[in-house]
Order: structure tokens, then sequence, then C-alpha cells
């Protein structure tokens, strides 16, 4: 997954599915309480929902004050993302029953945003009743904080500045987010997994340290509850509504895929979501786009188990791998063939980025130099991204690979898939093009401005993305807290390593390459230093950290970037080198050690972050999906 930076239900509440609208005097009400009334009646159906919900009424005290709400949702602190309208040629163009399907699966994704909140923090669905109910006494601070509450779909988010915000006072981003109870300390955690290890409870940590499962107290122990019987009603209507696109949809390829994903929602079975997904990664000539995404960069708790040495010598012994625990996303678009077919130009150079990765003989990869590659591609213009894939927390997801290599499909045969994100990438607005201009005459040298071209930006994406698919894909989990930082940064390496051997096959021209270049050293530069959890962010760090140090990049004490171009791509290659190295050994230590040697933040970082706040403001961002909530209005 690659971050764009500046460019990741209860029976008695009505379903947010409308969360998209910026508020007006005559939204405001519409938004809250207008939501499509037959999923409520199915909601308040659920007779055991309030089991797992919890209290509603609570209250909360707002924690931004009033000037500070009315500052990030400004347009100039606030970015956005548009999604695809009702009058766009790509929905306009769609024929009658697709269009007609698109609606179901629109329904489905928000279903889904519903469940990724209670995954994300125990307190974002009661504080989202909290608010709507403040709005209805005309209160204007929870009509801000609503906003942006929508904006990072949640309670705690980072914003673009790196700092931690939390919309209410009190409520903290915890490690294992809403997975775990929210009152678990690391120490009792590891405390209680060896109690039930020594009791004997093996199949129970098996299911607590999966990536499937939420984690509630049981008494003095743990237990796992798979998340789609955690969920079963609402992941019964997500399955209801893919049903529905199922037999509206004009191919026949994503109806069979419709279809297993929706019995993969009704039953707790890994090997249903393999079916799925094995046959998801196939897709290549679909006219819609739907995916729900399963990633697990956010689960800090379950990676501290790692860092147990004791506790992972017990774990080992009966062949249990912590591996953290998925958030879920939402996806909804239309295929774009013109984009996808120039995307598809680099499937036949894979066999040769196979080839030309280090150690190669060391490992088996996604992508055989001697096979086909079971890697499909697709551009897509976006109607709605819902869940983890929506969030705009410091960024938002510019494009996925997926599954990732953690789940069983690819064990059974099953290959991977590229999906990009046209929506998010495309700087298309004379206000968007002029703040870039002004970010690049504040920090690059104004004889390379000739080499940036916004465009190479999705061509280094393209390489990125394919990047996961290549290198080392066992035993990564062995690296803890640092395995999705070390893995982007392998995924960015393989971009810019291969450029000389894909220009020299044809794939680029020399012009293209010097692009490639340049644009991605002046898109590396950050506003401010991350926190360790921002895997996309601290990778970047790394990498400017390294280029500096051998002198592929040169910042001048103005905070003035110059690219050696000639040294980008060799030094790329032997960070590459030693990336694959380390995931390779599978060396929790070697891999701490290799991330903070070289997560420096240096002072030229931070004299170029100055100059990039004074230039660009954005603090937060949000989506806006017209179609998406024209779509949920209609009946």
């Amino acid at each position: 997954m690659e971050l764009d930076p500046i460019k990741k239900t209860n029976p008695n509440l009505i379903p947010e599915f409308n969360r998209n609208k910026t508020y007006s005097e005559k939204q405001e009400n519409s938004n809250i309480n207008n939501n499509y009334e037959h999923l409520t009646e199915e909601l308040n159906k659920m007779s055991e929902l309030n089991k797992t919900m919890v209290n509603y009424q609570k209250d909360y005290e707002l924690n931004l004050s009033h000037d500070e709400l009315s500052k990030r949702v400004n347009k100039e602190y606030m970015t956005t993302k548009k999604m695809l309208s009702s009058d766009s040629e790509e929905y306009k163009s769609l024929d009658e029953r697709d269009k007609k399907a698109l609606k179901h699966l629109v329904k489905a994704a928000y279903i889904l945003e519903e469940i990724n909140l209670k995954l994300d923090n125990h307190h974002n669905l009661a504080f989202r009743e909290y608010l709507n109910r403040e709005i209805a006494k005309d209160n204007e601070e929870a009509k801000l904080t609503r906003i942006l509450f929508e904006a990072q779909k949640g309670v705690c988010a980072i914003d673009c500045e790196s700092n931690k915000i939390s919309l209410a006072k009190g409520v903290e981003e915890k490690l294992g987010k809403g997975l775990y109870p929210e009152d678990l300390s690391v120490e009792e955690f590891h405390s209680i997994i060896k109690k039930m290890i020594e009791a004997g409870k093996i199949d129970e940590v098996r299911k607590i340290l999966n990536q499937r499962s939420v984690v509630e107290r049981d008494g003095d122990i743990l237990k796992a509850t798979d998340y789609i019987d955690k969920y079963k009603d609402e992941f019964e209507l997500m399955a209801a509504e893919l049903d529905r696109a199922a037999k509206l949809s004009t191919n026949k390829d994503f109806n069979e895929y419709l279809t297993l994903q929706s019995a993969a929602l009704r039953t707790a079975d890994p090997m249903l979501d393999a079916q799925a997904d094995k046959k998801w990664a196939t897709l290549q000539d679909t006219p819609l786009e739907f995916t729900i995404t399963r990633e697990n960069y956010s689960d800090e708790m379950t990676q501290t188990v790692i860092e147990n040495k004791e506790l992972m010598e017990l774990l080992s012994k009966y062949d249990i791998k912590p591996v953290s625990k998925d958030m879920l996303g939402g996806r909804v678009g239309i295929v774009n063939k013109k984009g996808t077919d120039a995307i598809l130009k680099v499937k036949e150079y894979l066999p040769i980025m196979a080839q030309n990765m280090p150690f190669n003989n060391e490992y088996e990869q996604n992508i055989s130099p001697d096979k086909d590659s079971k890697q499909t591609m697709v551009d897509v213009d976006l109607v709605a991204v819902t869940g983890d894939v929506g969030e705009f927390r410091g960024g938002i997801t510019l494009a996925e690979n997926l599954p990732n290599d953690d789940k069983l499909s690819l064990t059974i045969g099953g290959g991977r898939r590229n999906v990009y994100h046209r929506q998010i990438r495309m700087i298309t607005s004379e206000d968007a093009k002029q703040k870039l201009q002004k970010r690049l005459d504040a920090v690059l040298n104004k004889e390379q401005h000739k080499y940036y071209n916004d465009e190479a930006d999705h061509w280094f994406t393209v390489g990125h993305e394919n990047g996961h698919s290549l290198g080392p894909n066992k035993n990564r989990e062995a690296l803890g807290k640092y395995q999705s930082i070390i893995e982007e940064n392998k995924a960015d390496m393989v971009s810019l390593a291969m450029l000389d051997i894909l220009t020299e096959k044809g794939l680029y021209t020399p012009e293209q390459r010097e692009q490639i270049i340049v644009t991605f050293a002046a898109d590396n530069l950050l506003k401010s230093k991350p926190v360790l959890s921002q895997a996309h962010r601290v990778r970047t760090v790394m990498q400017n950290y390294y280029f500096l140090k051998n002198g592929a990049i040169e910042i001048s004490k103005d905070g003035i970037l110059t690219v050696n171009i000639d040294k980008m791509v060799p030094t790329a290659q032997k960070m590459l080198e030693e990336i694959v190295r380390i995931q390779i050994d599978a060396d929790f230590n070697k891999g701490e050690k290799y991330v903070l040697d070289n997560f420096v933040w240096t002072d030229e970082m931070e004299t170029v972050a100055t100059k990039l706040r004074e230039v660009s403001k954005t603090l937060n961002g949000k989506v806006e999906s017209p179609l998406a909530n024209e779509l949920l209005e209609k009946e």
C-alpha cells in the first residue's frame, strides 16, 4: 500500500452512510437522519447486536477549541479528494445493469465502514452518537468536530504534520485499537498469554494471535472471536448486498467473485476468504471494482509479543506465529480501460524485475522469472473508499497490492492484484497545481524543475506496488513492528533500483527515467518528523538520510534539494540489497537496528520541513463522494 502524504450499528442508531457531505444549515439534519430507511429497519431487527455495543448515551467533552476546529476544517488547512459524480462520463457510459449493481456495492462498502469503526476504536460509534445529539442542540463545535471525525474516520488520528489528534478529551488511541480490551496493558497481555499456554489453552491462544479476531476479557483470561462471528448481523447485510449486485452486474467473473465473497462474509472460515481472494486476484476485464481490503499495519499490540523473547520461545513450541490483526476497508469504482492498458505494459517486465532482485536464489517470490506472473492490474475511477482504505490520517491510499503475504489465498495457488486510485493521485484543479508549484519553488533546485512530472509519481507508484510482489515473502512477521516499515522501504527501492534495466528494455525513455528520479526525490520531502508507527513516512526519512549519506541528494543550508541523478539508482540498489538481506534473515534485532540507524531526522530535513509548512498549511484531508451519496439516497 502506498500513501499520498499530501495528495491510508446499533439497532437504535441510523446508519451513517452519507458521511461524506459537508455541513450546511440545510444538510445537517438530513446527513444525520435521512439515511436509508430500509437498512435502518433491517438493523433494528438485529436481536443480539446490543450485546456487542458500547453505551451510546455516553457523554464526552470535545477536545479541540472552536478556533482550532474552524482552522482545521478551513479549505486552506483541509485538502479534498473528490470521487466520481453522477454526471461523469465514466458513470454515464456504464450499462444500466452495472449502474444498479453499483448501488448495492456502495451500500456494502458503507456497512463495512461501520464495522471498521468498531475495530478502530472502542469510542468511535458512541462518540459519533454524542456528536449527533449535540448537533441536534445546535452545538457549533460539535458540527465542526463531526466534519473532522468523518474525514479521519474516527475519534483518534494523526494529522499531516504527524501530530496525534483526539477529538474527545480523555480518549487515546491504544496499541490494540478496538481489537483488544481498552484497559489491557502490554505486560498484562503477555502475562495472560503465558498463563493460557501453561494451562493448555493452545487453540484459544492461536485464535487470539491471528489476524481475524477481536479479543475480549473472559474472567482472568482472554477470548477471541472471529470478526465474522463478532459482527455477524452487519456482515449478513453486506453479503445480501453483494448477492443483489451479483444478480445485476454484466460480468460473469465479477459476479462469481461477489458470490464467493458473500459466502465468506456469512461463515467464519479463512478458506472461504482465500477462495474469494483467489478469484478477485484474477479479475482483469471487469467494468466494476469492489474490494474488501484487509491490511494489518495498525495493530501494534500483537506485534509486542515478538519482542518478548521468553514468550516467543514458548509460542514456538506450539508453532504459533503472532500475526497482527487486519483492519477492514472498502473500495468501489469503475475500471478505467485506458489507464489500465497503460499500467499493464509493465506486466511483461515483471519476470525481468524478479530476475534482478538481490539474492533471488535464496527465496521463492510471488513473481517468478520462468513462470507466468499471477498478477493483475487495474486503474480505477473511484466511487467510494470506506473504512481503512478511506481514512485520511496524515495521507490517504494511492494504490494497493493485495492480498498481503499473510493471507491464505497465496498458499492455495492464488495471485495478487494491483488497484490504482485515479481520483486520489490526479491533480486537476488550478489551485492544486499552484500549490504544487509553490512547493517546488520552495525546496527544489530551479534547474531541476524541468525534470519534475506529476505523472512520473504514478509511474513510480506502479513500480512500488509491483515491488511488493518481489523479494522474500516468508517469516516477515518475525520483524515485528518494523516489518511494515521495511517492506514499504523495499517496495520503494525496487521501483527506483529497476529503472536502469527497465529503461534499457524499453519500458521507460531516458527522459522518463530522469523524471521519475527527480520527482521521487522531490516528493520524498516531509513537512515534519513522523512517529514510528507511521510506516510509510518512517521509510521516507530512512531513504532521505541514506541518500544524503551516500551523496545521491544534497540539501543546502537554506533547504534547497539538488538531486545527483547519476547516483540515485546505484544508491537504491545498495539499499535494496540491505533490505532484502534483512527480510531473508528475519531477525528482529537486525531489523530494529537497520530502521533506527537510518531513521535519522537531520538539520537539513528540518530546514526543508519548515519551508514546506510555510507554503502548505494542510493539516487534514477529506473525501467527498457525490455519486455514492446519490446512489444511497435512491430507492
